[in-house]
């Protein structure tokens, strides 16, 4: 087996992938340089040669195409790359998008609606329809074609659509099952250009495959690394008008590589922002404007919407929290808590944000007229979806899995749920909670420009991908709070560089800290320094 080409600098990120039972030749290179031409052979996907004949149909016989995709960024992002592909290859399509606030997810009552006004000849869904047999059914009946694209989890019951691509299907022989829907319908974009004879690149595209990817917390192994890791460079590129201005407007450095992380925590919560508070249509249009200044303008609006909803969630949040107090939840096996008016599109961050807080799975859910929608979120491990499943007598419907969930109940019958899911919680008090993995001390022979590089190799992380908690000993120079109770550091390694180091929220520690000190956290490139320079953002620091 020869070795890769691919060179790691630092003995630190070598011994960590080493653990990985990574050693040199092609698992290593795959994994260091993953490329497009690793990707899974496509043909034996289930049925995506039957939605590339009938989508060709339907583009040289010109006719109208409704694109369904769901509300989210996976959604979003799938829908925005098949319109665009359908137009650039001549084809008619009208966009639309679920709404959490007018018929919710999938292809609701509301939603059959707004595609029967369009007349279409042939349907696709994107990111939903697995479940809907209902509505596909009255489509199908009506003798409108439905291609349904997705990666949600797929009933017993057959589903009523000439095409069904799903890598869940028992049937399809894909070897990789990660794809989300954004990955999927690029593989259908393909088999159509190759159906059509047509010449296109699809690599234009990869952006908003990693931002779909990353934002759907898609495992970010063998294909989706390969998708993303390319996706990255296209966005950093910004070639694309409306994400260029959103990442303008953010004030994303593109001078540097891009990671995961800033799509999961910086570019995925302001596309999903307008689709919390209000339709996500605003987002979508951000994604395929091609004019920069309504661009910008698109972009602005966007970022106003993603501030609005941090307001909002901090104000349900303390509510939330005044809630628990209040029921005498403190001590309970789980907290489930609501309220008239809080926002459902935002309930579910909310539960997160408790649930990591308490350390107990929570449920916050938001009323309107007596109908309350809510989110499920746990601690690691703990079975969600096996507990609210004994639930059901009191809920209206209830879906998802083991680590977040959604249900929807009646206000009469949110004291009988939160007391049947308290005791279904309580049962299974002693679920197997993950171990944390071990911080990676860094090697005192490393220069840390050296491990920060070899870092970017690792890229994307995240999940069924995680990138190392690094630890350093260092000798500690100076310790301060600064503005908004966070710790700022300055550090001195052993070989005597400097090192930044910022621990947000971990300013009360500063008059605590002296001499030699051991460092947990993230290893980051120092923008205000410049330079090679590099700084901590600090998870833990003790002294030695």
């Amino acid at each position: 087996m020869s070795e890769t080409t691919v060179r790691l600098r630092s003995k630190t990120i070598a011994r960590f992938v080493a653990a990985r039972g990574l050693a040199v030749g092609s698992d290593l290179e795959r994994y260091l340089a993953p490329k497009l031409s690793h990707l899974s052979q496509p043909e034996a996907m289930a049925d995506r040669a039957k939605c590339a004949q009938r989508l060709a149909r339907a583009v040289r016989e010109g006719e109208q195409i409704v694109v369904f995709g769901d509300y989210d960024c996976d959604g979003m992002t799938a829908a925005a790359i098949l319109c665009d592909v359908i137009e650039e290859l001549g084809g008619r399509c009208t966009p639309l998008l679920a709404s959490r606030f007018d018929g919710g997810y999938g292809v609701s009552e509301r939603a059959l609606e707004k595609i029967r006004d369009v007349s279409p000849d042939l349907v696709v869904t994107c990111d939903c329809g697995s479940s809907d047999h209902a509505t596909l059914g009255q489509l199908t009946s009506a003798g409108t074609d439905v291609i349904v694209i997705d990666h949600h989890l797929v009933p017993a019951e057959p589903l009523p659509a000439f095409a069904f691509l799903n890598p869940h299907r028992p049937e399809c022989g894909f070897a990789y099952k990660g794809l989300s829907s954004c990955g999927l319908v690029l593989s259908v974009a393909a088999a159509l250009r190759a159906e059509l004879g047509a010449k296109l690149d699809l690599r234009q595209w990869l952006d908003l495959v990693a931002i779909g990817t990353v934002a759907d917390v898609a495992p970010l192994t063998d294909d989706n690394r390969a998708l993303v890791r390319a996706g990255l460079s296209t966005l950093r590129n910004a070639e694309r008008a409306g994400i260029r201005a959103l990442l303008d407007v953010v004030g994303i450095d593109r001078s540097a590589p891009l990671s995961a992380a800033d799509i999961a925590f910086r570019i995925a919560p302001r596309l999903n922002a307008p689709g919390r508070l209000q339709d996500p249509d605003l987002a979508f249009h951000l994604m395929r404007e091609r004019d920069p200044e309504r661009a910008l303008h698109l972009a602005e609006q966007v970022e106003a919407l993603c501030r609005r909803r941090r307001e909002d969630q901090a104000k349900i949040e303390a509510e939330a929290r005044a809630e628990v107090e209040a029921s005498g939840q403190s001590e309970s096996p789980a907290i489930v808590v609501g309220r008239e008016g809080w926002n459902h599109g935002i309930v579910g961050i909310v539960a997160g944000r408790l649930a990591e807080e308490l350390n107990r799975p929570t449920v916050v859910i938001g009323f309107e007229e007596g109908v309350g929608r809510g989110s499920l979120r746990g601690p690691a491990g703990f079975p969600l979806f096996d507990a609210l499943s004994e639930c059901a007598p009191h809920l209206n419907r209830f879906g998802g899995h083991q680590a977040a969930a959604g249900m929807e109940v009646q206000i009469e019958k949110l004291h009988a749920f939160r007391a049947a899911y308290q005791k279904a919680c309580a049962a299974r008090a002693d679920y197997e909670v993950p171990l944390p993995p071990s911080p990676l001390e860094i090697e005192a022979g490393d220069d840390l420009s050296d491990v920060l590089c070899d870092l970017e190799l690792l890229e994307p992380c995240g999940e069924q991908n995680p990138g190392p908690r690094l630890s350093l000993r260092c000798s500690l120079r100076s310790a301060r709070e600064v503005r908004g109770g966070h710790l700022k550091v300055d550090l001195r390694t052993s070989t005597g560089r400097r090192v930044g180091g910022f621990g947000p929220g971990m300013g009360q520690l500063a008059e605590t800290l002296k001499g030699e000190v051991c460092v947990e956290g993230e290893l980051r490139p120092d923008r205000y320094a410049g330079g090679d320079a590099v700084e901590f953002l600090v998870r833990k620091i003790a002294a030695l």
